[in-house]
């Protein structure tokens, strides 16, 4: 199989037209930290899970 190209999209923006608030940021940022946050752990239990399987194999 060949490479996948990407395709980008074409946007100027996302969202609506005006800046987004204070508050609209804060939301946005804690979001992204929550996320990062779930996927650490889910790593971390992965790698857990796959030592474990190690030992007994």
């Amino acid at each position: 199989m060949g490479k996948q190209k990407k395709i980008g999209l074409d946007v100027d923006f996302i969202g609506g037209e005006n800046t987004m608030i204070k508050e609209e940021k804060n939301a946005i940022s804690e979001f992204i930290k929550t996320q990062k946050l779930l996927r650490a752990n889910k790593q971390i239990q992965s790698n857990k899970i796959t030592q474990r399987t190690k030992r007994i194999a």
